[in-house]
């Protein structure tokens, strides 16, 4: 592998020194080490590419199973729902992954300086690549501004943008080239997926969803399928899920509450869903959680999730 790989372990333990879970050192930048195994998890994976520099995880996107390890990195372009793990890590040698967010607007720029391609000339929305030298350099050297506010403030963009630039360049071109294309279908997707995370607590409305969204009915439930392997109805009430599995883990233990909050109407509905979804039901997670007694859970999609 890759020469300079010991420094991208060794700044990755460092930074995730401390931090059980992942650790954000900014906005835009996740790290994480660990040196056990984890249980299945469901969770939302944001759109990133999650690089895994030792270890190895597992993720299961409907029917579909990613496996990655060592110099490989996940990429996900839509906010999707994955079932995520840990497989390998030990004392001797902890997972150690970094996560980096996707930034439309620094890829929209890129593509100018691109040869132009058909939109949409895939259909895939995320994928595991082999990651090259000048790409795991390139993620070194944004690791590394970590230690200087002056370096992060002057350095950080020009990396980021050297970061998407590789990935634009390589294999997994045309699933990142979609993002930052907003007549793509991926681009409906993020608008419509943004558009249910803040109107969760609404009764879903196809109508109104494509209004919002400037498609029709049938053309957004058909972007949604093909990105999310779900539909609009189906990935609000996951969203619902998740929004109030997050109120859990902040502390809100008033499990009715949380139920409407996040728009049930029926708290046995709320109850027996969340049970199904999550393999307890929301009383006995806020138990839990309280206590201190049960395994953490999972609010936010881990790096290489």
């Amino acid at each position: 592998m890759y020469s300079r790989v010991p420094e991208l372990r060794d700044v990755i333990a460092r930074l995730a020194a401390g931090h059980p879970d992942p650790h954000r050192v900014d906005p835009h930048l996740k790290v994480l080490s660990t040196t056990q195994t984890t249980r299945p998890l469901n969770t939302f994976a944001e759109p990133s590419v999650a690089m895994v520099v030792q270890g190895a995880k597992r993720a299961i996107f409907g029917d579909r199973a990613f496996d990655y390890g060592p110099g490989q990195f996940f990429v996900v372009t839509v906010e999707v729902p994955l079932t995520s793990w840990i497989t390998v890590a030990s004392e001797e040698a902890p997972f150690l992954a970094v996560g980096i967010t996707l930034d439309p607007t620094v890829i929209a720029e890129l593509l100018l300086d691109l040869p132009p391609e058909p939109a949409d000339s895939t259909t895939n929305c995320l994928g595991v690549f082999d990651a090259s030298p000048a790409l795991l350099d390139a993620v070194l050297r944004r690791l590394q501004l970590a230690d200087s506010a002056a370096d992060r403030r002057v350095l950080a963009h020009a990396v980021t943008r050297e970061i998407h630039w590789r990935l634009l360049n390589g294999p997994q071109g045309p699933l990142i080239r979609n993002v930052g294309r907003p007549d793509s279908s991926v681009a409906a997707v993020a608008r419509a997926s943004s558009w249910l995370r803040t109107n969760v607590e609404r009764p879903y409305r196809a109508t109104e969803l494509a209004s919002a969204v400037g498609l029709s009915v049938s053309s957004v439930n058909r972007y949604f399928r093909r990105a999310t392997a779900l539909s609009p109805l189906q990935y609000q009430k996951q969203l619902r899920l998740h929004a109030a599995r997050l109120q859990l883990v902040s502390g809100q233990h008033d499990v009715a509450s949380v139920g409407y909050g996040v728009g049930y109407s029926s708290a046995s509905q709320f109850a027996r869903e969340y049970k199904r979804f999550f393999g307890r039901s929301p009383r006995d997670e806020a138990r839990g959680i309280a206590s201190g007694s049960d395994d953490p859970v999972a609010v936010e999609s881990p790096p290489g999730a």
